[in-house]
């Protein structure tokens, strides 16, 4: 019995500590801010995380796509969005939290959408 609870007591505490780690914020420069302004791809309304992949022009001119993280669609209904809140095509300005590798990606933070409504994207 005793061999039982000492596996059941491991078993949650690796789980404990990979919930942890998903939810961690590490991936991200939380110190940093970045203003986008590009056209919508596609709006991905999931679970665990939601998406926006944004067209973003890079200063040569060249189309660059972001891919910006956001959070579980429970958190952001609570927060004014919905699944139709960004159509394929819409022009946004998104502030983020960029990748702390440097890659085109980040933490939504807030959206601008074109029609001034603002909206943010992580917290609960």
């Amino acid at each position: 019995m005793r061999a039982l609870s000492v596996a059941l007591i491991v078993c949650l505490a690796s789980l404990a500590a990979s919930v942890s780690a998903h939810h961690s914020p590490a991936m991200f420069d939380m110190q940093k801010r970045v203003t986008l302004t590009g056209t919508v791809r596609e709006f991905q309304w999931t679970n665990p995380h939601s998406y926006i992949q944004l067209v973003v022009k890079d200063k040569a001119g060249k189309d660059v796509e972001w891919s910006l993280e956001m959070a579980a669609p429970t958190y952001l209904y609570n927060n004014g969005w919905r699944p139709s809140t960004l159509k394929r095509g819409d022009t946004i300005v998104a502030t983020i939290a960029p990748l702390a590798k440097g890659t085109p990606g980040g933490l939504v933070i807030m959206v601008t959408t074109a029609d001034g409504r603002k909206l943010g994207g992580n917290q609960p």
